[in-house]
């Protein structure tokens, strides 16, 4: 199988000069929605390079945080800026999302994988040239012509995955990307994950699984009913948490 790294240096040869969007701050971010407070000031800056894992229990604003950060939705208060700015259509078009439930079209897999590429600009051939790059990096070459919403929910994500990765993403939100998947599904979607932090890609990745938060993550950001409690490099977080919250979330002993 081609390597996900390689390609990926290899495609962002010509763009070196671009300037970076990062680092990407959340200030003051709020979120209101049926008279709560969900997000609750919100204040986060995010570098270029460490592997950035979002974790806490169920109802604690990850994925809503996630979206906010992505651009999906607008904060109700506080802002999010890119090097300082709102985010512009340069901006938009340098992130990439990959969600829990991967959003297929009702084609095959390469033409999926083709369609995403033409609507961001890339000529007929090169968008060719990526589908087939990436459905080899992510396994799925034999697959190309089956429709993509039949394939089995690991091969599914792996698509949105190499979809969202052939853009050239220089930072990928990712939702849940593992949930409910198999154990090799899930190694399958690390391994992609990985390689593209290796290549430069910004990976911002909200996931539950404290086993994958350890396997992934650099620095973790730990979110408790709405508020940041705790920004940690990965080992102090897991090793010696600076919160209790923090601890006995590690512990199982938070559910809410």
């Amino acid at each position: 199988m081609p390597d996900a790294t390689d390609s990926l240096l290899a495609q962002r040869a010509g763009a070196a000069a671009e300037p970076a969007i990062l680092p990407l701050e959340a200030r003051g971010l709020v979120f209101e929605a049926g008279g709560k407070r969900l997000i609750d000031g919100v204040d986060l800056r995010l570098a270029a390079g460490p592997r950035t894992v979002i974790i806490g229990s169920n109802g604690a604003g990850k994925s809503l945080l996630l979206r906010l950060l992505h651009g999906l939705i607008e904060p109700t208060a506080g802002s999010v800026l890119w090097q300082g700015r709102p985010a512009d259509r340069d901006v938009r078009r340098r992130q990439a999302m990959v969600f829990q439930r991967p959003v297929l079209l009702r084609r095959s897999v390469a033409a999926n994988m083709r369609h995403a590429l033409r609507a961001r600009g890339f000529s007929r051939r090169e968008a060719k040239e990526r589908t087939r790059t990436w459905l080899a990096n992510a396994g799925l070459s034999g697959l190309a012509d089956r429709a993509a919403r039949v394939l089995s929910g690991g091969e599914q994500q792996r698509l949105a995955l190499a979809r969202a990765l052939s853009l050239e993403p220089e930072v990928l939100f990712l939702d849940e990307p593992t949930a409910s998947l198999d154990p090799a599904s899930t190694l399958g979607i690390e391994n992609l994950i990985q390689s593209a932090a290796a290549s430069g890609t910004k990976i911002v990745l909200v996931t539950h699984n404290l086993g994958q938060a350890r396997r992934l993550a650099d620095e973790v950001v730990f979110l408790y009913r709405g508020r940041i409690e705790t920004v940690d490099r990965a080992p102090v977080f897991f090793d010696a948490p600076g919160s209790e919250k923090a601890r006995a979330f590690i512990e199982g002993r938070i559910v809410l």
